[in-house]
């Protein structure tokens, strides 16, 4: 049972590797997808959004992980 919970926690891993990415990714869809729908931004403006944000979020974030990896902490 042990190698099950290991093989499930690398694979989630895989996915979720800093929490905070993707909490960011989630709230930037979110804030997007109700721009579109409810304040009428077009759909292909809500598509160019997601994803010049996540090309941001993603940058913070290996620039963060640089940051950390200099300093020794990972």
């Amino acid at each position: 049972m042990t190698a099950v919970k290991t093989v499930l926690a690398e694979l989630l891993g895989l996915f979720i590797d800093d929490g905070a990415l993707a909490l960011a990714a989630i709230a930037l869809i979110a804030a997007v997808s109700a721009a579109v729908r409810w304040a009428g931004l077009p759909g292909l403006g809500g598509g160019l959004l997601i994803l010049l944000g996540c090309l941001l979020i993603l940058a913070e974030s290996l620039a963060r992980a640089a940051r950390a990896r200099r300093r020794g902490g990972g």
